[in-house]
């Protein structure tokens, strides 16, 4: 099926730089697009096709109504759209706007799996962020929380880290208290620079809005009408994790984001966010969302690195199995000797 989509004013900003956003298209949709001199030609199957006529009357939409989706915003959208058939740009745009994060930016998905995750963000009272780096785990939960209180859901943003390299030790470095933990909670500052003005968050950090300190801090606080977030999860103990998610109070909401394959504990099996996994699945009102290596949203190296590491775990687990069950057959070798000369087995040890 072809259809011809007239050429409107500004239309050529979708496209993208050097059509990359038409490219993207085609090979989502398995469609071949054609530009003419005042009309773009789709070829494919009818639903591919509507499905590209919908992407495009839906970014008319959102420019005659003054929304600018910028060339960046617009690629990951398009490639959200690709991947779930459920989804329109308009859908995603108008979300955006709702989680916008004051004058700065909106928070936009940048993979279906990030789509997921700020909708269970919103939906549940306390959600798991688990994946490897890169994947936007941290960057989105701070985003969400910065949207619910500029919109006064909440009254305040906690966010919190464990600070395994020193060992929750804080008295034996040097320094204030705040130049103890800065090190460790530097990513969440970061995120919160990005995404607020620099003078908007000082005010909000010295009015202690915005609190940010280890986990140890939590012990013993009830947490209302906050946003919380646990980052690098991974690195609290069984017992961190359980004080933790019984910290929130009422009208509060709670993000435990990490890498359980970046574990920095002792001993990695004793982790709690490992344990609160298996003891919290199925709990009403929590939510677990996993990323893989197609969530991130880093540089392209990142996802290579990632997958790299992952196939050359899974080829060191088979060889370990290997070398076990060999070890094992030798052994049942051995035994079997034995039992069939008991004898000579007995000259032989003497």
């Amino acid at each position: 099926m072809k259809k011809n989509i007239e050429l409107r004013p500004n239309l050529e900003t979708l496209f993208g730089t050097r059509d990359e956003n038409l490219h993207l298209l085609e090979d989502g949709f398995n469609v071949i697009i054609d530009l003419k001199p005042d009309s773009v030609e789709i070829d494919g199957s009818p639903d591919d096709v509507a499905r590209i006529e919908q992407i495009f009357d839906d970014f008319e939409y959102l420019r005659a109504h003054g929304q600018q989706v910028f060339n960046g915003e617009l690629t990951s959208m398009l490639r959200v759209i690709v991947a779930d058939p459920k989804v329109t740009l308009r859908q995603l745009a108008d979300a955006g706007r709702q989680r916008s994060v004051g004058s700065k930016r909106q928070v936009q998905p940048k993979s279906i799996n990030q789509r997921l995750y700020l909708e269970a963000i919103e939906q549940s009272d306390m959600v798991f962020g688990i994946g490897p780096a890169g994947t936007g785990k941290t960057y989105l939960a701070v985003a969400m929380a910065i949207s619910a209180l500029i919109s006064k859901k909440v009254s305040r943003i906690i966010l919190a880290r464990p600070a395994v390299e020193a060992g929750e030790r804080l008295g034996f470095l040097p320094g204030t208290l705040q130049e103890k933990v800065d090190p460790y909670l530097r990513p969440l500052y970061d995120a919160l620079y990005d995404l607020l003005e620099p003078e908007k968050v000082d005010r909000f950090l010295e009015r202690n809005v915005i609190e940010i300190a280890p986990i140890a801090f939590m012990r013993g606080r009830t947490l209302n009408e906050a946003f919380v977030i646990l980052d690098e999860a991974q690195n609290t103990t069984s017992e961190q994790m359980k004080m933790f998610v019984t910290r929130l109070g009422f009208n509060s909401k709670a993000v435990i984001t990490g890498d359980i394959t970046q574990i920095d504990l002792p001993n990695p099996n004793r982790s709690g966010l490992i344990e609160a996994m298996n003891v919290l699945q199925g709990v009403e009102g929590i939510r677990f969302q996993m990323f893989n290596e197609t969530d991130v949203v880093r540089h392209h190296l990142v996802q290579r690195i990632i997958r790299a590491y992952e196939d050359y775990r899974s080829r060191d687990d088979r060889q370990l199995s290997l070398h076990l069950e060999g070890e094992g057959a030798r052994a049942d070798s051995d035994i079997q000797t034995i039992s069939a000369n008991p004898k000579e087995s007995a000259a032989v040890q003497q």
